[in-house]
């Protein structure tokens, strides 16, 4: 006959690891609560943010120069340019024209050649990292 002590022994090591393993779920659960509710805050602010940043059209550096309709920044007084806005659109304003809305100020035709500027724009543009960020998926 075999030791009912004998088993209970394996039985009790075995629910030691079971019960440790369980602890370090339910802590793991936690540190993971505590992030989500460390960074839901945190993505708030940014939405927030991306709204207010600008994209001034054209940036600084090439301010003076007009836009083509399909959003290179070409020299001022190029036939069928629109001159440079000489202002910055929102985040949310840029937002809302990608969506259809015009941009503040605009006719039909430079709202299109703005935006197609604003859609061309690269990296270390002014207003890239606002375009960008409006692209993410929240």
């Amino acid at each position: 006959m075999s030791d009912p002590k004998g088993q209970a022994e394996e039985t009790g090591g075995s629910d030691d690891a079971a019960v440790s393993s369980r602890r370090q779920l339910l802590m793991g659960g936690a540190v993971a609560a505590s992030a989500i509710v460390s960074i839901r805050p945190a993505l708030a602010n940014t939405a927030a943010s991306v709204l207010n940043c600008t994209i001034p059209v054209p940036d600084q550096g090439r301010a003076g120069s007009a836009i083509a309709p399909n959003g290179q920044v070409v020299p001022a007084g190029t036939p069928g340019a629109f001159p440079g806005t000489g202002r910055s659109f929102t985040g949310e304003q840029v937002k809302q024209a990608l969506r259809g809305r015009p941009l503040p100020g605009t006719s039909y035709e430079q709202n299109q050649a703005y935006l197609n500027y604003i859609r061309r724009l690269q990296s270390g543009t002014s207003g890239f990292t606002c375009y960008a960020s409006l692209q993410m998926p929240r």
